[in-house]
């Protein structure tokens, strides 16, 4: 029986959860010596630097939220909150990826896996024309600060409640200085479970500062 990895024994998931968790990873690997879905420096450490540093995001706003994910790449975050969602049977994640490789593997693995998910092969500036509402946005190492707040802003305008989940290096207070320059957001900063000197930003009731 696959086990959870010491690191997440204290969340509440199934075994079924766990199943997914572990093929995921087994078709993550497979898929990531044809095409670069993240550092290739990376590949040996998966559970540690990419999958629990997924889980995390989810462990911040657990429950059948409707979620938008940024440049979903490899999968990091979105696929798997979607998995996390599947031991809901509630909520969705709309995975954004405009690169055709990466998207089809998206696919994929949401096949495999039965994330509540489905994948956008878009331009993240078109996607809020297709994606009418979200509860909550996720990005792991796709923009600055202050770009992605743009990209979010049209979800942030129809839904006052919405929230953004996103990863940050060690460099975060400078992203975070320069996006107070156009906007004004309530901002909780979560100490990374993964690297010491990250965090994830937890920001709500974004809008922009009169020009």
């Amino acid at each position: 029986m696959n086990t959870l990895p010491r690191e997440l024994s204290g969340l509440n998931v199934s075994r079924e959860t766990v199943d997914r968790l572990h093929s995921f990873v087994v078709l993550f690997k497979k898929w990531a010596k044809a095409i670069n879905l993240v550092a290739p420096s990376t590949l040996s450490e998966v559970w540690n630097r990419h999958i629990i540093d997924s889980v995390q995001i989810y462990a911040l706003s657990p429950g059948p939220r409707l979620w938008v994910d940024l440049g979903s790449g490899g999968g990091f975050p979105g696929i798997v909150t979607g998995i996390l969602l599947a031991g809901e049977g509630e909520g969705w994640v709309h995975l954004v990826e405009s690169n055709n490789k990466k998207a089809a593997f998206l696919r994929t693995a949401i096949l495999e896996t039965g994330a509540r998910a489905s994948v956008h092969a878009v331009r993240i500036e078109e996607a809020p024309a297709m994606i009418e509402r979200c509860d909550a946005i996720s990005a792991r190492a796709l923009a600055d600060l202050d770009l992605l707040m743009e990209f979010g802003f049209p979800w942030a305008e129809r839904n006052t409640d919405l929230r953004f989940f996103l990863h940050k290096g060690r460099d975060y207070q400078r992203e975070i200085d320069k996006a107070l320059g156009r906007w004004r957001f309530d901002l909780v900063k979560h100490a990374s479970i993964v690297e010491p000197d990250s965090v994830v930003l937890e920001l709500s009731k974004l809008s922009r500062k009169p020009q």
